[in-house]
């Protein structure tokens, strides 16, 4: 079942933390918003022109992390996570001041935002949310990365596989169906990365702010984390929480099924702009009989740390 009505945030409610990629200490706060609003970030930190809509078409770079920028080049770099809290959540409308050019790490996912996020609470609005129900199947391919949808009435489902040679990672899958109740395996799964391209990475200008404080690192066959994994899945977790976050930039929630292999925030800004361009893919709805559903979003337990 699915919502019919738009969401905002109960309150405005506030985070501060420190930038994956540029190293610098921001606070973001996320304002209520009106109906037919969206997402709509604000740099605080500048006068003018400061203004970056949360759209696919805006993004200016999906390198390590999703970028959005308006025509005047003001950016903020790192959204992915935040945007895969307020889709979890089922914000529609919000306002994000940030007083930074990046989205701050937190603790490599999307758990502070999420768990903040329901203990606020979300307001419910008049006007009927919008869906992007997808008609056919439609596939795009870039060298060895894949990604497909087709038609799903009732939800956004995910497939997708992780294909590594490290093997801690190896090739790991998961389904995911984006109306369950317990996401929380998604929500609490942090970025990670293999140790031996840290300072690839950080000789291109990034990753000044990461440490095992906010990302999973893999040292051969081990993960240097104290703390292991919180769940089994987390690397491939991740990854589809990513594109819960970078599928959000559609404007919309999505109804389909996607199965994606060796996916990240490229192939799934390019496929949005190449699925969003030809129009007899798509149709945006309205769901006419009230279909709601309630959601209940189970708070983490403490788990065993799993080495895989």
């Amino acid at each position: 079942m699915l919502d019919l009505f738009q969401k905002t945030i109960s309150k405005q409610t506030e985070f501060k933390g420190i930038g994956l990629h540029n190293g610098l200490e921001s606070v973001i706060k996320i304002i209520p918003a009106d109906e037919n609003f969206g997402i709509v970030f604000k740099r605080t930190d500048l006068e003018l022109n400061n203004i970056v809509k949360a759209n696919f078409e805006n993004v200016s770079s999906a390198k390590l992390c999703t970028t959005i920028q308006n025509s005047f080049n003001i950016s903020i770099s790192t959204v992915e996570h935040l945007l895969a809290a307020l889709y979890i959540t089922g914000i529609d409308n919000a306002l994000i001041e940030i007083n930074a050019s990046e989205v701050p790490i937190m603790d490599g996912s999307s758990k502070e935002f999420v768990e903040t996020i329901l203990k606020i609470g979300v307001k419910k609005q008049n006007s009927k949310r919008k869906y992007l129900k997808i008609l056919k199947k439609f596939e795009f391919k870039e060298n060895e990365k894949f990604i497909s949808i087709e038609p799903n009435e009732n939800s956004l489902n995910v497939d997708f596989q992780l294909v590594y040679s490290n093997n801690v990672i190896g090739k790991q899958k998961n389904k995911i169906n984006f109306s369950d109740k317990d996401l929380s395996n998604v929500y609490t799964s942090r970025t990670f990365c293999l140790y031996e391209d840290i300072e690839q990475i950080r000789k291109i200008g990034l990753a000044k702010g990461g440490s095992l404080d906010n990302a999973i690192v893999i040292k051969d066959n081990e993960i240097l984390n104290s703390t292991g994994l919180r769940n089994n899945k987390e690397f491939v977790n991740h990854k589809i929480l990513d594109l819960a976050g970078d599928f959000l930039l559609s404007g919309s929630r999505i109804l389909g099924s996607v199965t994606c292999i060796q996916g990240g925030h490229s192939l799934s800004n390019l496929f949005l702009r190449t699925l969003l361009k030809d129009k007899s893919n798509y149709s945006i709805i309205e769901i006419e009989e009230s279909k709601t559903i309630e959601s209940y979003f189970k708070t983490p337990t403490n788990k065993l740390a799993v080495n895989a």
